[in-house]
């Protein structure tokens, strides 16, 4: 099992490096201190599984494991016991609270192992899952992927915004936010997505759920959506929404 440490402590990466290495079936690919060098160690070593904290610099772990690859399994190792729930909704195989013994860690990592294993037995659902991804309707509706597996119709209608975060995108359609593995460029330039509109280099925004503009300094201005958000027109896109 190819494991991914991320805890912005050092000497809690230090004691993680510790305590795997007596474990066997495991290869420790990386170690990161916030969301965004785990997520590129994630892309250059494609690890199988991911310790992780919870309160980091930047994005939390919570969000963290939303964003890591599909079929990453993720355990929380964190000293707040109050985001147990939170981290069991997102298909958490396990949660420790530290400071934890060795024999607790090789239980959780024993419980990832296992549901490596269960994935693998069947080999041609990530492929499957994949391959149905690709085929996008063009009705617009957008197929995104569920945490614990699986892919949900979600009607584009109903999303007020897409936002990237890095290769991937966030499809913002209150209350709920949607993941999907794919670049903003990828998504406006599907035909499922027309109608979309970037207004920003990080950001678009679906025109009908637009309640109003307001001018800001040096050229740029702010949209309010139906939901509340505000979100920022920089320059070079102002001329978008004419």
């Amino acid at each position: 099992m190819k494991l991914l440490i991320v805890d912005d402590e050092p000497p809690a990466r230090a004691k993680l490096r510790r305590l795997l290495s007596d474990m066997p079936g495991v290869t420790l690919v990386g170690e990161a201190a916030d969301a965004d060098e785990a997520l590129a160690l994630a892309i250059t070593h494609a690890p199988d599984a991911a310790l992780l904290d919870i309160q980091l610099p930047g994005r939390s772990g919570l969000e963290l494991a939303l964003l890591l690859p599909p079929g990453v399994v993720c355990a929380f190792c964190t000293a707040f016991d109050q985001h147990a729930v939170r981290a069991f909704e997102l298909n958490a195989v396990d949660y420790l609270l530290k400071p934890y013994t060795g024999e607790r860690l090789a239980e959780a990592i024993a419980r990832m192992q296992q549901r490596l294993a269960a994935a693998g037995a069947a080999p041609r659902r990530g492929a499957l899952l994949t391959a149905l991804q690709q085929l996008q309707p063009l009705t617009g509706d957008w197929l995104v992927p569920q945490r614990g597996g699986g892919l949900r119709r979600l009607p584009l209608a109903e999303v007020e915004w897409v936002a990237a975060a890095d290769n991937y995108i966030e499809l913002h359609a209150p209350p709920a936010c949607h993941l999907d593995r794919r670049t903003l460029a990828e998504f406006l330039a599907h035909p499922a997505a027309k109608g979309f509109v970037q207004v920003h280099r990080s950001h678009a925004v679906n025109p009908v759920h637009v309640l109003g503009i307001a001018p800001l300094p040096r050229g740029e201005a702010q949209l309010t959506l139906r939901s509340g958000e505000t979100l920022r027109i920089s320059r070079s896109f102002r001329d978008a929404l004419k």
